[in-house]
């Protein structure tokens, strides 16, 4: 098995009285794009900013390739960091901006502008290089910070909500770009955002941040199809989050109680016993809406809201012990009206059971 090139054991930081992360463990593998994703104050950028060395942990350790790097100044880590502020020397063109970094360490100016050419070259700069930063876009700001990053072939690049101030058409544009140069240099990154839809387009695994700690660790496809815990869920804006006792249950499905009627879920770990209760997430994309509002194996209810947005049809069903659920799909549906009866349902391995447990303060 590969070596991780990063490993946080441990990590514990305290801010006074206020706990900011418990005990964080994580192993990022050699040219992996690896996601932080939760809210403000969640922790994800304290934990970027141990990593680089501008905060030190109360305890736990930092190893890069093997090495300790806890206790390191932050230019002697083999880690850069691109901030959401872009941080440009406001005073240096784009070349010496790039550069500066080599001329600090002593390279010769046939050097730094080989190097300098070629990542303008990677972020589709070329000929940019006696522009000054004010002379610049926000989106041509950000890839001179990243060129800036890279020339030096950091071991880890640290970023930090980079497009977090840029418009959603090039935010998305820069996703795509973000991404390419990351395959093309092979350099691990790790990455930070609020944002589920950007975690999922640019990420190989996703690390769900919240009170603190890692939630869930998974590829994008996992967690975002089989939330670990209802905060997961919840930040991954899966609507239909249900705390239900247990009917009865086999190793292919299990029947719970749930808004009126009975829900049914796939089990895929432990099968949980007659009795017990469970917590289980179903995406509004999953729920399937039947004509009328008779029957007895399904769920039923009535339309209360039906909203049109994004290209996708959404709609909020009551059932009648006041419970709602939620439906989506794409494209405009007119088969479908507000107060029509109808009746609720999904397929069982499309519903996943969650762990139990309370909710984060955010």
């Amino acid at each position: 098995m590969e070596t991780p090139v990063l490993q946080l054991k441990n990590i514990i930081k305290s801010f006074g009285s206020s706990n900011v992360l418990e005990n964080l463990n994580l192993s990022v593998n050699k040219g992996e794009f690896i996601t932080l994703l939760g809210p403000s104050g969640c922790g994800k950028t304290t934990t970027l900013r141990i990593i680089a060395g501008l905060e030190t942990a109360d305890s736990g350790q930092i190893i890069l390739e093997g090495r300790d790097i806890s206790k390191d100044e932050p230019n002697k880590r083999d880690v850069n960091t691109v901030f959401q502020s872009y941080a440009l020397f406001p005073h240096m063109n784009v070349e010496k901006n790039i550069g500066y970094s080599l001329r600090i360490r002593g390279k010769d100016k046939a050097e730094i502008k080989m190097t300098v050419e070629g990542a303008l070259e990677l972020v589709q700069l070329s000929g940019f290089e006696r522009r000054m930063p004010h002379q610049l876009s926000g989106g041509q700001r950000q890839r001179v910070a990243i060129a800036r990053a890279i020339v030096n072939k950091p071991k880890v690049l640290l970023l930090d909500e980079p497009l977090g101030a840029l418009d959603l058409k090039l935010r998305r544009q820069m996703q795509t770009e973000l991404k390419k140069i990351q395959k093309r240099l092979g350099i691990t990154f790790i990455y930070i955002t609020h944002d589920q839809e950007e975690a999922l387009n640019m990420s190989d695994r996703i690390a769900v941040m919240g009170r603190g700690r890692f939630e869930q660790v998974g590829a994008a496809e996992e967690v975002y199809n089989y939330p670990k815990t209802s905060y997961v869920a919840g930040f991954m804006d899966i609507p239909n989050i249900f705390s239900s006792e247990v009917i009865s249950a086999d190793s292919n499905h299990v029947a719970f109680r749930c808004n009126g009627g009975t829900g049914y879920v796939k089990p895929r770990g432990a099968i949980p016993v007659p009795g017990q209760t469970i917590a289980v997430a179903i995406r509004s994309e999953h729920i399937v809406l039947g004509s009328g509002g008779e029957s007895l194996d399904r769920i039923c209810g009535t339309v209360r809201e039906k909203n049109f947005t994004g290209g996708v049809q959404q709609f909020v069903v009551a059932t009648d012990d006041g419970s709602e659920f939620f439906s989506s799909r794409q494209g405009l549906d007119m088969s479908i009206a507000v107060g029509e009866k109808v009746t609720v349902s999904w397929d069982a391995d499309k519903a996943v059971i969650m762990d139990l447990e309370s909710e984060p303060d955010e």
